[in-house]
């Protein structure tokens, strides 16, 4: 853990709040230097909940693969009880090398990001009909928003989607700039 701080965080270029906070959350000791991470007493009594990282590298790399890595999991799966809950991080329109697709062509991107969701969907023996929840981010929601539910409407009716799945869009700068359309979806199956 140490080591990989290390790699991201200069700790000779921390500002004065920045060292501040990392003290308080017990990542610095009080003369700045790093302490070894312990894991928390509740957890001997209760440990956490296992948590499965899901992975449809077919269609969509991991984050943490990238040229700059990103820390986030495309999708966790974990069980509640018999039933099992996929949660999805913002998918876009990115393909198994980590790079952008369909630049500039927002229909094309929303149908990626489709494809993206279904595979990581397929990867938990799930389907689109097993999604409770979206929620669907717009670079320009005004341009955008009549095609998305366009594009969206024709897909879930060919899928036969009923109920329809929760959903909110949000217009948002995206992580790239060459992204004009990202979705998260929650999913649950027995």
């Amino acid at each position: 853990m140490i080591d990989s701080i290390q790699l991201h965080i200069n700790l000779d270029k921390l500002t004065d709040g920045e060292i501040e906070e990392m003290v308080k959350l017990g990542i610095l000791t009080e003369n700045n230097q790093l302490k070894e991470y312990v894991y928390p007493p509740i957890h001997s009594e209760r440990p956490p909940i296992f948590k499965y990282a899901v992975h449809a590298p077919d269609v969509i790399n991991e984050a943490y693969n990238y040229k700059k890595p990103s820390s986030f999991s495309r999708a966790l799966r974990f069980d509640f009880g018999g039933y099992k809950v996929l949660l999805i991080s913002g998918t876009a329109s990115v393909n198994n090398q980590g790079k952008p697709e369909h630049i500039g062509d927002f229909k094309a991107q929303t149908w990626r990001t489709y494809r993206n969701i279904t595979n990581l969907l397929q990867a938990e023996g799930m389907s689109w009909h097993d999604v409770v929840r979206t929620t669907n981010y717009l670079r320009d929601i005004e341009r955008d928003y009549t095609e998305f539910n366009k594009i969206r409407t024709s897909f879930f009716q060919w899928l036969e989607l009923d109920p329809l799945p929760a959903s909110t869009g949000i217009q948002s700068r995206l992580c790239w700039e060459t992204l004009l359309v990202e979705i998260e979806a929650i999913a649950i199956c027995k």
